[in-house]
Parts: C-alpha cells; structure tokens; sequence
C-alpha cells in the first residue's frame, strides 16, 4: 500500500491535484481521504458558537479518528468516514463507506503538522500558490458552495486563515518531498505522480 499526503495553503490547488490523479490514472485502486472530513463533532455548541471555532488550528481537527482510520485500512478494513457539512459547520449523523486500496491519497491544509500522520505518509506533496491566488478561490469557494457572504469570508481570512497559515500550514512545507508551484495543467508533476503510482499497482 502506497500512502502519498497532499498539503498546502487552502485554495492552493490540493484537491484539484487529487482529481487530477484520480481522473488520469484511471484505476479504481485509488482511494481519497480528504482531511475537511475529520473535523471534530460539535453538536454540543449552538450554530453560532460553531460558527465562532478556528477551523483552521489543528485543535478543529479529530486527528486522533483520522489516525486510526488509515491504521485500519492499512489493515485492509473498510471505515466508515464522516460526512461533514460545512453550512452546519459540524458532522451530519452519516458516513461513508471507504474500503482499502492499493493506493490512498490524503489531503488537507494540516497533515504535514501532526507527526503521527506525516509519518504515515509514504511520499508527501506540498501545493504551493500566491496569497492572492488562494484567496480568490477561496472567495470563490465559499460563497458558491458554503454559503458564506463576503464580509465573512474576508474578516475569517485576516482573523484566522491567515495567520494560522503562517503559523502551522507554511512551516509544514520544510517535511514535504516534493513542492508543486500551483497549475491545474501541471503536466510535470501529475507525470511523476502517476508514474510512482503505475509502480505501486
């Protein structure tokens, strides 16, 4: 089993990275793991206590739950992943099955941070993209899909995102294997990682 972890800024090009290796190596021998999964539940705080938690500090994420859900299809057993919503901002009461591959992709802003998890990964991948560019997609993100207003997206990138990248997600860069300047086209990089994933099939 090859585990390969995707990191980087959000809005840096991480999940169009993973698709792009999913559409690409056209194999069903793949499966992603997608970090925004393992948020942690919080059906104990009204909506706008949840509203008010910095997603973006590794406190947020249930790593402990993440950890043991790669053990386990390490272990060739399925898990059952959280479904999170987002306009919620808190886990549904569903989950999906995911059963174990050859290959697994994890992605997310904070999976280089945590050592246990970093140490999981077989090959890690740094996406890299200019502040501007992030926050255009991020903008874009979430207002198109999670129902955020402007004022909000803006007054959380200054507030929280911001300054949380400059804290936990940058330095992570320094574990990477490999960093990718931020191109949905990126021909080179996607040859390289289908390459090394042909070879673990």
């Amino acid at each position: 089993m090859l585990i390969i972890g995707i990191s980087g800024g959000t809005g840096s090009g991480k999940t169009t990275l993973a698709n792009n290796i999913l559409q690409t190596t056209k194999t069903t021998d793949i499966v992603f793991i997608s970090q925004d999964a393992y948020y942690k539940d919080t059906s104990h705080l009204t909506f706008n206590k949840r509203a008010q938690i910095n997603f973006d500090h590794p406190n947020a994420i249930d790593f402990d739950l993440l950890i043991k859900h790669i053990h386990a299809l390490k272990s060739n057993q399925h898990i059952e992943q959280p479904i999170y919503s987002f306009i919620e901002h808190n886990r549904t009461n569903k989950t999906k099955t995911i059963q174990p591959k050859k290959i697994i992709i994890i992605e997310g802003i904070l999976i280089f941070y945590n050592p246990t998890l970093r140490d999981l990964c077989d090959v890690k991948i740094f996406v890299e993209a200019d502040d501007d560019i992030r926050l255009i997609r991020r903008i874009n993100r979430d207002i198109n899909e999670r129902g955020r207003d402007i004022e909000e997206v803006l007054n959380r990138y200054q507030n929280t995102l911001k300054p949380m990248h400059n804290k936990f997600i940058e330095p992570s860069k320094s574990y990477a294997d490999v960093i990718i300047p931020y191109n949905k086209s990126n021909h080179v990089a996607l040859r390289f990682l289908k390459s090394l994933i042909n070879e673990n099939l």
